[in-house]
């Protein structure tokens, strides 16, 4: 059997990069980015870069289950139908939910929809993509009349000033940021200002870096705003030809320059330079992402920044706009299809009886929602006050990635059925399942994704399917079939799929709509599998190679202008004397969500292992905090997390960042939206993610501990433990209530370790020094670390023991040392993903004379594949540079 290569589109961010499946004679698999795909060109990110390692069936799914026994799909089906059914004649449409993901395909999201607003009858189907960019859709639809991203990637390329406002793109979008850099290396008359509290990877590009106070953008926009209007360099005619609604927003607009700086925390002249740089450039983009949308003022702050962009005429044309960078995969397909609860199919809106009459009629369904279903943060509190008594979750953990995630843990618990698809078997949401769903997952599932600029791609198979899974749309097409809609629900394929959403784009449109893909709406299976990635363009009085929206000032509110729209620039105060500081969470650059994929690679774990907290160190100093203590942070309610502190200056004082990832499964206290309350934008419903007030105090464990072993630990007795992933078995971080332990007989219980097996080590009871390895024979099966304070031990290096032979005596007392002899150097903590190179290798190129992050690549190829470590580099270089100087 010959080597085969299969085309298709990356899983992750809303870059949606084009990727390249090679699938060898013996099934093994590598990846590569494609070369010819004009979102990314062949670059991948570090995650992108290491598909291949996450697509194990560890873990997996393989069968349905029913409270936990296997059973057949047409009995998981039938019950699913049936109880479905039963929920409905009992307490109506309503009392029924459906809770989705970008991670679904587009076919997968249009036959839910389909089936839940069309068929069920309720529009109480919602998305986790509610919690990444819900505030993008309301501000576009407020000022376009349509969710239309307005621009495309080369416009970052294209314009002459790039504001990156609550978007680490560096890590978040990291090829994108690399063709960004690529451009300013290319051309440095191009400008870069950085909008965000904290000085991120992504500001090592910035020409200005603006640390505003946490949900501060209203205000300097709003003042932005204002200042172009004094300065006339507003363009009136484009405002008078083609808006409405100008004067409003400018009378909430116009504040003092004492003002802005009291609210945003900045001072005047950086206030000033931002203002003129803007004022000054004619071409402009100004990117935003989370920092703008996870927010109680999300959509004030969307549309604050397009005010700025209508007032000058500055959107739709090359280099111009402004330009929602989402989160997921396929976000932007699941507005396409309506899957938030807000919208109808095809970019339609619920609230409008003529576009509720068109789908129905094209649907030939025997009901249509006539009104916006729950939101996700009030469908789970209609989970949990039982107004939902039957809820399917799909691809998505909201157990873990819910605010008020305990809350929410609770009402899934309590709730009298729950469906869960799949394709992890063990995931804090899926234990919860009375009836779980094997689905397939990236490399085996087939269908098509829309990224951040409309651009839509084929995610295509190369994998079977593993043990009877399958995929979503055939899951939720049976049970519509099991509930009695038979005839709407005959799909053999997803081309039926998309060639169906495709024809209801076009149905009845004549340009009313901007989402119109018509011409795919009889594609034939030949043609769907070989379809290549499309931008959809604006239809009306276009050519088919328009790429952009508006810069013909047709908008899509009926009488075709757009709306300013009127954003007061009050400032969100929730920090107390009891709770003085602003938590803020997010992403870390190498792994995703929950890690349910990225935690299977042990290359990514390697970066960042453990959850931890940046803390500015003079707020660290005032709470006695040191740089890798342990750190307990509580609010209101109760619920607290603990986590490693990490000191840095890049970190506002007065606020702490801690990423999202960790769950249930790889930490003890580590699920962050624990911390998070119920609180939303009132238009969006997006909740506020990133302005969470806290206290921090030093966990003071009794003793601390890390460990490596080959077999993955179960039920670890300890007050703080996280797991990950390591090549070649796993590594854990430690924290203990009790010093007083028999550490021999801990290790062997939490690692499977038979009492026959040798160990060898040492303890010292006046140190409280405990060190300890496993050996069957030359094997090394594992080590425990255990210290009075945080363990300094040569981490990944010892992690790279687990496969090797330990045969001399010499290399065995390293083990216990836990560093490495001098003929072994220990690499580091490592800096680059993608050619895991750590910060000694980095440090050791420098002191033989690599001084530039290119020589550094040169060198150890570190920072010359996806880029997102070029930051950290640099500042190794840096802080040399500066040691050589003292």
């Amino acid at each position: 059997m010959a080597s085969t290569e299969t085309k298709t589109t990356c899983p992750y961010c809303g870059v949606g990069c084009g990727v390249i499946a090679r699938v060898e004679d013996d099934g093994s698999v590598s990846i590569k980015g494609d070369p010819d795909h004009p979102a990314n060109f062949g670059r991948l990110c570090s995650k992108g870069s290491a598909l291949a390692e996450t697509i194990d069936l560890d873990g997996r799914a393989l069968y349905p289950e029913i409270m936990g026994e296997r059973t057949t799909w047409d009995t998981a089906l039938d019950m699913v139908a049936r109880t479905f059914a039963q929920t409905i004649a009992a307490h109506g449409p309503d009392s029924v939910a459906f809770y989705v993901s970008g991670q679904l395909l587009t076919e997968d999201y249009y036959v839910a929809n389909k089936l839940m607003k069309g068929f069920i009858g309720s529009a109480n189907i919602d998305t986790n993509s509610r919690l990444c960019m819900a505030s993008s859709v309301a501000g576009h639809r407020r000022a376009f009349g349509s969710d239309t991203v307005p621009g495309c990637y080369e416009d970052l390329e294209l314009a002459d000033l790039v504001v990156l406002v609550g978007s680490n793109m560096g890590w978040c979008h990291p090829v994108l940021y690399q063709r960004l850099a690529a451009a300013k290396a290319a051309r440095p008359a191009l400008k870069v200002i950085v909008i965000d509290p904290r000085r991120t990877a992504t500001s090592d590009i910035a020409d200005l870096h603006l640390s505003i106070r946490p949900d501060g953008d209203v205000a300097l926009f709003n003042g932005l705003l204002g200042h172009l209007v004094h300065e006339n360099a507003i363009d009136q005619s484009y405002i008078a030809a083609h808006t409405q609604g100008f004067a409003e927003a400018f009378a909430a607009a116009d504040t003092s320059m004492a003002d802005l700086i009291e609210a945003t925390g900045l001072p005047a002249m950086q206030i000033r330079q931002f203002f003129h740089l803007f004022q000054t450039t004619e071409k402009v983009v100004t990117c935003y992402s989370q920092g703008v949308n996870q927010s109680s003022v999300g959509s004030d702050k969307v549309n604050a920044i397009i005010n700025c962009h209508l007032a000058t005429g500055r959107i739709g044309r090359p280099g111009m706009g402004p330009f929602s960078l989402t989160g997921q995969p396929n976000a932007m397909g699941g507005r396409e299809v309506g899957g938030l609860a807000n919208m109808l199919a095809a970019h339609m809106a619920i609230e409008n009886p003529d576009h509720r009459e068109k789908v129905q009629r094209f649907w030939q369904s025997p009901a249509i929602s006539d009104k916006a279903g729950l939101k996700a943060v009030d469908m789970f509190e209609a989970v949990a006050d039982g107004r939902i008594k039957a809820l399917w979750i799909m691809s998505t953990n909201p157990v873990v990635s819910m605010p008020d995630a305990d809350r929410v843990k609770a009402a899934i618990e309590a709730c009298p059925f729950v469906v869960v698809s799949d394709i992890m078997k063990d995931t804090d949401t899926a234990r919860l399942a009375h009836v779980l769903l094997p689905a397939t997952g990236w490399g085996e599932k087939s269908g098509t994704v829309t990224n951040s600029e409309r651009r839509i791609s084929r995610q295509r198979p190369f994998l079977p399917h593993p043990g009877e899974a399958r995929a979503d749309w055939w899951q939720l097409a049976e049970v519509g079939k099991r509930m009695g809609f038979e005839q709407a629900f005959t799909y053999t394929s997803p081309a039926d799929i998309f060639a169906e959403h495709a024809a209801l784009s076009a149905f009845e449109n004549d340009g009313e709509r901007d989402f119109d893909i018509g011409a795919h709406g009889a594609i034939a299976e030949d043609d769907y599998d070989k379809l290549r990635p499309f931008q959809w363009p604006q239809q009306y009085g276009k050519t088919s190679g328009e790429k952009r929206f508006f810069a013909d000032g047709h908008f899509y509110h009926a009488d075709r202008r757009a709306r300013f729209v009127a954003t007061p620039s009050k400032l969100p105060s929730r920090t107390s004397l009891d709770f003085p500081l602003i938590l803020n969470t997010g992403r870390v650059r190498d792994h995703w969500h929950t890690m349910t994929r990225t935690g299977k690679s042990a290359r990514l774990s390697a970066h960042i292992a453990e959850p931890f907290a940046e803390i500015h160190p003079l707020d660290a100093a005032r709470y006695q905090i040191a740089d890798a203590d342990l750190v307990e942070f509580s609010v209101e309610n109760g619920a607290r997390i603990i986590v490693r502190a990490l000191l840095t200056e890049r970190q506002s004082r007065g606020s702490v960042f801690v990423p999202m990832h960790w769950t249930d499964e790889t930490s003890s206290l580590g699920r962050v939206d624990a911390l998070v309350p119920a609180l939303v934008d009132p238009v969006s419903g997006q909740p506020a993610l990133k302005h969470v007030p806290v206290t921090m105090r030093r966990y003071a464990a009794k003793a601390y501990g890390f460990a490596v072993s080959v077999e993955k630990p179960e039920g670890l007795d300890a007050a703080y433990w996280v797991v990950a992933k390591a090549d070649g078995g796993w590594r854990i971080e430690l924290g203990f209530d009790d010093a007083d332990t028999n550490w021999e007989a801990w290790a062997r219980k939490a690692f499977a370790i038979p009492t026959s097996i040798e160990v060898t080590g040492y303890a010292d009871a006046r140190s409280g020094d405990t060190r300890l390895a496993f050996f069957a024979g030359q094997r090394f099966l594992g080590a425990l670390f255990v210290a009075a304070s945080p363990v300094a031990v040569s981490r990944n290096w010892l992690v790279g023991q687990l496969r090797e032979q330990q045969t001399e005596a010499a290399r065995r007392y390293a083990l216990i040392a836990g560093r490495p002899s001098a003929d072994r150097p220990d690499p580091g903590a490592i800096v680059c993903s993608c050619f895991s190179v750590g910060a000694n290798q980095i440090t050791g190129a420098v002191r033989q004379g690599c001084a530039s992050v290119e020589a550094v690549g040169a060198a150890l190829s570190a920072g010359t594949n996806c880029g997102s470590c070029r930051s950290e580099i640099r500042r190794i270089i840096d802080a040399c540079h500066v040691l050589a100087a003292e």
